[in-house]
This record gives C-alpha cells, sequence and structure tokens, in this order.
C-alpha cells in the first residue's frame, strides 16, 4: 500500500508509456473524460501523449476517437 500524507488530495503524475512519476503525492487522480475520482492503487489506463489519466478501457477509448491519439 502506498503511503500518501493526503488521502484526500489529487496526486499529480507525469504520464510514461509503461509506467508514471509522481510529480505531487496524493491518492487519486482524476479520469479526464469522466471527471470520476482513481484511486491510484486502481489506475490501469492512461495516454502518455496528452498526459490524461482514464477510469476505464471504455474512457480511453472514447478519448482516443475524439483525439486519434
Amino acid at each position: 500500500m502506498l503511503n500518501f500524507t493526503n488521502p484526500n488530495r489529487e496526486a499529480k503524475l507525469s504520464y510514461g508509456s509503461s509506467d508514471y512519476l509522481i510529480l505531487a503525492a496524493g491518492s487519486y487522480v482524476l479520469c479526464a473524460v469522466t471527471g470520476k475520482r482513481i484511486p491510484l492503487e486502481e489506475l490501469k489506463y492512461w495516454n502518455d501523449d496528452l498526459q490524461e489519466a482514464y477510469a476505464d478501457a471504455a474512457a480511453s477509448l472514447k478519448r482516443l476517437r475524439e483525439t486519434g491519439s
């Protein structure tokens, strides 16, 4: 389990092709499509080109269709 100073704080991440770097501690990120909170331990979908996180595969596919990236 990850240890964060504030469990109700949004984390700031830098997304890479296969992992991410935590820039500012927090316990969640927001889905770029739905606005839903995604606990970091559940984060599985993101786009490193757009630097966005997605709640699930459907949200990721929706953004792919919108942007082509």
